[in-house]
């Protein structure tokens, strides 16, 4: 894409919005109230509003490599307090996506250089998850099945920091966990068992 496309693209969605509703950016610059914080991958091919079918103003976005949760990065920690203590959102989505390139270079036995420390998260969700992993043949499956076990281990990472557990202590704030799948375009509700997750973690992890 050129730049210069990117600026009539622009111009044809002013016109496009305005057409539809005069005071659509009035109504835009008044107010910021998502209901939802989104947790994705940076991947050029997976674009949180499109695939969710929201408007600009219904989500608020953080997208690293690999939908990353860590609590060393400042980033990620502030986006999530300020999306639950602040903005007040009712969900906090993490969404990995098949044929994630994070993933798939996490497994490589390559130096990386400056990715290593950050790839490395993903290696520890194999380490945790070793037997089951181990146990699948194919790798594509393999690849597949780390992908939504990433997103499970991140969704802990959401569930272990204090804003998210007063959030859900407080006004039933939801986490959930989900997967874009690349081939067909449909998003996939990995269902995890959210009840079980806290129970597990709570003893190290509550904040009375």
């Amino acid at each position: 894409m050129k730049i210069e496309e990117i600026f009539e693209n622009n111009q044809k969605w002013v016109t496009k919005k305005l057409g539809e509703n005069a005071d659509y950016f009035n109504e835009l610059s008044s107010d910021h109230n998502p209901d939802i914080l989104y947790i994705g991958c940076s991947d050029s091919r997976v674009s949180s509003e499109e695939l969710m079918g929201a408007e600009p103003g219904n989500v608020f976005v953080m997208r690293n490599i690999a939908n990353m949760v860590s609590s060393l990065d400042l980033s990620a920690m502030s986006i999530i307090k300020y999306a639950v203590s602040e903005l007040k959102v009712k969900h906090v989505i993490v969404c990995g996506h098949y044929e994630c390139g994070g993933v798939k270079a996490a497994m490589m036995s390559t130096d990386l250089g400056i990715l290593n420390p950050w790839l490395r998260n993903i290696r520890d969700v194999y380490r945790i998850h070793k037997d089951e992993l181990n146990a699948i043949s194919n790798e594509n499956e393999k690849y597949k099945r780390l992908v939504e076990l990433n997103v499970q281990e991140q969704c802990i990472n959401v569930l272990k920091t204090a804003d998210v557990q007063l959030g859900i202590k407080k006004r039933n704030l939801t986490v959930h966990g989900w997967v874009f799948d690349i081939h067909t375009g449909k998003l996939i509700d990995l269902k995890i068992n959210f009840d079980k997750l806290l129970k597990d973690i709570q003893e190290i992890y509550r904040l009375d």
